[in-house]
């Protein structure tokens, strides 16, 4: 086998990226207060925006979705109200009270400005942040990483999953580490003899050998962390599977371990095309985990949560138009979320089109009327602190053209 796909084996099989790593320091410190991070979860399939936040005042809207339409708040099953004009799928009701406090905020017909309906392209499109332009080679949050003045180091940004997301490819070096149920189960790498093997192969001085040594030391200090935190939790009963757990779990590690700064998690089963559901069902069954996992994100966090901003994203969203099949095909303009402790919360943010036959995008989709650029590039701003100059080489060739009011002063 190719020495470098046999690093590439030894990394993933240690659950963590293969390329880039830098040295880690051994001790562990809670964050200090004001330190700024970000967490990013991307739901892969293109989820529904209409039916999250429901725009229950449009008469377009149940005429258009007869069978999947959410009902007005207060009838059986309905939304939950917002603002009097939109309203929460009843499933999301775990994150009613960060709305109430202010610290939730929803940005709606906002996407990609490109028009492609290729969940590939789109993902890539949005996870390397130059919508329409193919080929870039590193994602947004890594060049963030690279961007921020805390030492590079592997562990500063966390994806949580066993491969490194499209979002952090790049030079800066990311820590990919599993927090679900299998996240203490013992890899190929934790087996003696084939640590040995591979811990002589890469005892060199060569860049992949320094890779692959801070990827194995990488992993140990998080397999640390995480014990440490399962003892703690529930008197060290395992912590529940699904997404609330994995939050939970972040949230724990974000508050003990300084280091980290930026956090990815994906989840997939969001393209909805046959019997989707309305405030039951399919999609309902998805968002009820969700939901829960936010809130106990936001609760796990604590004080931390005020220098903490949770970005919920999707590829784009879907037909305004419920299908034959009692479901939704790929469409364009969807709803981002911006959850924190300083976000401008409790309102619905950006350029509400309308769903009148003239308003939708090639006569069948919400259009996006707030480039998804733009809400990173007022998180980056406001939240990260970062420059123009930084700002555009995270971003680059977006060119600011909305200013939406996410943070408070």
């Amino acid at each position: 086998m190719h020495r470098r796909r046999f690093l590439r084996f030894a990394a993933t099989a240690a659950g963590l990226a293969a390329t880039g790593f830098a040295g880690c320091r051994p001790a562990l410190a809670a964050a200090p207060p004001g330190k700024r991070r970000l967490v990013v979860v991307m739901l892969r399939g293109a989820v529904d925006g209409l039916n999250l936040v429901v725009p229950y005042t449009d008469p377009r809207y149940r005429e258009m979705r007869p069978t999947i339409g959410l009902a007005s708040p207060g009838a059986d099953g309905g939304a939950l109200d917002l603002d009097g004009r939109f309203g929460l799928h009843p499933a999301l009701a775990p994150l009613l009270p960060l709305w109430r406090e202010r610290r939730l905020a929803f940005v709606h017909a906002c996407g990609s400005i490109d028009p492609s309906r290729s969940h590939f392209e789109a993902q890539d499109f949005m996870e390397s942040g130059t919508p329409g332009v193919r080929g870039t080679p590193d994602g947004w949050m890594n060049r963030l990483a690279a961007a921020m003045p805390e030492p590079h180091e592997a562990i500063q940004a966390l994806s949580l999953g066993a491969v490194r997301p499209r979002i952090l490819a790049g030079a800066a070096p990311n820590a990919n580490f599993a927090l679900g149920p299998d996240a203490g189960r013992p890899q190929p790498l934790d087996r003696p003899a084939m640590a040995e093997a591979f811990d002589g192969l890469y005892s060199g001085n060569d860049p992949l050998s320094a890779a692959y040594r801070d990827g194995r030391q990488a992993r140990r200090q998080l397999m640390a962390d995480l014990a440490a935190e399962q003892a703690e939790a529930d008197k060290g009963a395992p912590a529940p599977g699904g997404f609330p757990g994995t939050a939970t779990r972040l949230a724990r590690l974000l508050a003990r371990d300084e280091r980290i700064s930026l956090a990815f998690a994906d989840l997939g089963g969001w393209d909805t095309h046959v019997n989707q559901g309305g405030a039951t069902g399919q999609l309902a069954s998805r968002l009820a985990p969700l939901g829960e996992g936010l809130a106990a994100l936001a609760r796990g966090l604590g004080a931390a949560l005020d220098d903490t901003v949770v970005l919920v994203m999707s590829e784009f969203g879907r037909t305004v138009h419920e299908n034959g099949d009692k479901g939704t095909d790929h469409g364009h303009g969807n709803v981002m979320w911006v959850l924190g402790g300083r976000v401008a919360g409790g309102r619905i943010q950006g350029d509400w089109p309308g769903l009148g036959p003239a308003d939708l995008y090639q006569g069948r989709d919400l259009a996006v009327t707030t480039d998804f650029r733009s809400v990173i590039g007022m998180v980056l701003e406001r939240h990260m602190g970062l420059s123009d100059r930084q700002m555009a080489a995270v971003l680059p060739g977006w060119v600011p053209s909305t200013r939406l009011g996410l943070f408070t002063a």
